[in-house]
């Protein structure tokens, strides 16, 4: 019987620093990962810092049509301290921001796991494995180039919370610990409300809105973490853990404490999911100081193609495309527990190359 190749077109966007590095070596895993009934064409895409000191515009118009017509998006990293515009702010963001907006990626996915081989900084816990649930288009970070600046003197900027906006995040939330296996201390399905709704009005109203869409769902554990004794009890008790959801700015930073507990940023997945399009990077950013020596640990851009890969075999019922990503899965976890190929940043010597090569094998 004939098989008709299935086709996908992904927008490749490198970016700054080391993100070339990540993504190409990103594209190397899944391209061997695929089964010749599957072909990606990965079309690449500039934006970020240095298209900015290029060009003048840090995220072309063609870039964002791209990615808009694109089946999913995958990006290396942007930004570089020191490239700003007028305003103070880093041009090299204006990539990512500009497109969470403008694609209502609404959900920004951010698993926090200690993998087999990895040493936690925090001594004695073996059992780290939980999600992260940021709400991605609103927040404080929605009033990036919209606040205002009075004078030289006054800054202001406006956190904006909906209760559409955070019904869909808490949903989305709810239905992920649904799929999970629970809490790695008690196996309970578990979404715990992370926000500062002891002092702000706006994160009360975040709160009373996501206890009320909990509520329709009876078999999950709702618990509740004030974020500046999240930050106590990440360190302290993160087997408690199961799915956190919160909104933007908290969900940036706690997402960045919980990468340190697992490895570093070198471990720090991250899909950004709306109901059309899909984005898919590591959450580090572009380290500019390691960039072009060839050090830079790959495996957070690999795991986040993988998420890439389930994503598309999902929404296109393309169970294939699901099981390579779970190749990919068990081809890092392979590498990670036997550490055939640790880069520096996890105790070893072994180049982005070197890393990609050994994933590469173990697939």
């Amino acid at each position: 019987m004939f098989n008709r190749m299935k086709s996908y077109k992904v927008a490749a966007v490198p970016g700054d620093g080391i993100g070339p590095e990540v993504c190409e070596a990103t594209i190397k895993v899944v391209q061997a990962a695929l089964s010749p009934a599957h072909q990606i064409e990965f079309i690449d895409y500039p934006a970020g810092a240095k298209t900015y000191t290029d060009t003048g515009v840090a995220f072309p118009e063609s870039t964002m049509e791209g990615c808009r017509s694109a089946d999913a998006i995958l990006h290396g990293a942007s930004g570089v301290p020191g490239v700003l515009y007028p305003d103070g702010t880093e041009a090299g963001q204006d990539f990512c921001l500009k497109l969470r907006f403008a694609l209502d990626l609404y959900a920004n996915v951010r698993p926090i796991r200690l993998y087999d081989g990895v040493e936690s900084p925090l001594k004695g816990k073996t059992e780290i494995d939980y999600v992260i649930v940021r709400e991605n288009t609103e927040g404080i970070y929605s009033a990036r180039g919209g606040g205002n600046l009075l004078r030289s003197e006054v800054a202001t900027d406006t956190m904006v919370i909906t209760r559409n906006g955070v019904e869909r995040i808490v949903r989305f939330a709810a239905e992920l610990a649904r799929q999970r296996n629970g809490a790695p201390r008690d196996g309970k399905r578990r979404v715990t409300i992370c926000d500062k709704a002891n002092v702000l009005r706006s994160f009360a109203f975040f709160r009373k809105v996501a206890e009320e869409t909990l509520e329709q769902y009876p078999g999950i554990e709702v618990d509740y973490a004030l974020v500046d004794a999240a930050t106590v009890h990440l360190i302290e008790r993160p087997e408690h853990y199961d799915v956190i959801v919160c909104e933007n700015l908290i969900g940036d930073i706690i997402s960045d404490l919980g990468a340190a507990t697992v490895g570093g940023m070198g471990m720090s997945v991250s899909a950004e999911i709306g109901v059309n399009n899909g984005f898919f990077q590591a959450s580090h950013g572009s380290a500019p100081e390691l960039a072009g020596k060839g050090i830079a640990n790959p495996v957070a851009t690999v795991l986040s193609g993988a998420n890439m890969l389930e994503w598309l075999g999902q929404r296109h019922a393309d169970e294939p495309l699901t099981a390579a990503a779970g190749r990919i899965r068990q081809a890092v976890e392979m590498v990670l527990r036997e550490r055939r190929a640790p880069t520096r940043d996890l105790g070893g010597e072994a180049s982005t190359a070197d890393c990609t090569g050994a994933i590469i094998q173990a697939l």
